[in-house]
């Protein structure tokens, strides 16, 4: 029933922003969904536009900084913003019955606790990355793990753009959680951030990040099993948005026959 005859309604969050406009432009290009809806924040420029304005066509959807009156007309609202807008967008949501796509980070644990608890009322799909690729990676990492629990010291380097304001990027830390989850160790508790100064012999039941920022790295997530004698590294290169946009659509034609609940990518592309 995924593949509706009748297009799914689609909203889309942050639209005159780089993320918005690959999201409405991949629309254009996708046969079960349509765009029926824009939003932004007040102060962008974008608002009172037509959403493909920036594709030199009109849709007949304009840019509105109201919640209410951006989703009328919508099943599905795709979300990659900041946390404090898709909190708000949440709670809308929930409200109106519409179902969300949610790709924003750097959400807090309360912000999460929040959206499962509006999984309740409404049906979400949300993942730090919703590329394809990454998910698949995901799962290579998740079996890898399971398979050398002991005797691999693990550690991820992330590259992004200059702009990015969050660190590590979402995917590393979903990266991170994927392959303690199947050591049987908390993330929160074997994480390492930071390495400055004396910091005395690596503790072999730790997951060290390090992180890269600069130009406009769309997204480098490596990560790396160095064991004795042997090392394993495990790459996902993201050259393009469009990968997170597909990837939104196929969230959003997931919730076609979806009432209630919180899903995530490995849901949608069937990787359980």
């Amino acid at each position: 029933m995924a593949h509706t005859p009748h297009p799914i309604q689609v909203a889309v969050a942050g639209a005159s922003g780089r993320m918005g406009h690959m999201l409405i432009e991949a629309l254009r290009d996708t046969p079960d969904c349509q765009l029926a809806g824009a939003l932004d924040i007040p102060s962008s420029l974008g608002i009172g536009n037509d959403a493909t304005g920036f594709l030199g066509q009109a849709s007949g959807v304009t840019i509105e900084s109201d919640i209410r009156k951006g989703l009328a007309n919508s099943q599905v609202l795709i979300d990659f913003t900041r946390p404090e807008g898709t909190i708000a967008h949440v709670d809308v949501c929930r409200a109106m019955g519409v179902k969300m796509v949610i790709g924003t980070t750097g959400f807090s644990d309360a912000q999460k606790a929040h959206i499962a608890e509006a999984a309740k009322h409404t049906a979400i799909v949300m993942a730090p990355n919703m590329s394809v690729g990454v998910n698949v990676t995901l799962k290579l990492l998740q079996m890898a793990a399971k398979a050398m629990p002991t005797g691999y010291d693990i550690e991820i380097i992330e590259a992004q753009h200059l702009h990015k304001v969050d660190a590590p990027s979402g995917t590393a830390l979903k990266m991170g959680e994927v392959m303690a989850e199947a050591m049987g160790r908390n993330l929160s508790e074997c994480a390492v951030y930071e390495r400055y100064g004396h910091t005395g012999e690596r503790d072999p039941n730790t997951i060290g990040f390090a992180t890269i920022r600069g130009g406009d790295i769309v997204g480098d997530h490596t990560v790396l099993f160095a064991g004795t004698g042997e090392r394993i590294e495990i790459t996902h290169r993201s050259a393009s948005r469009a990968t997170y946009a597909q990837g939104g659509l196929r969230a959003a034609a997931f919730l076609a026959d979806k009432k209630t609940g919180l899903f995530d990518m490995f849901d949608v592309l069937g990787l359980r």
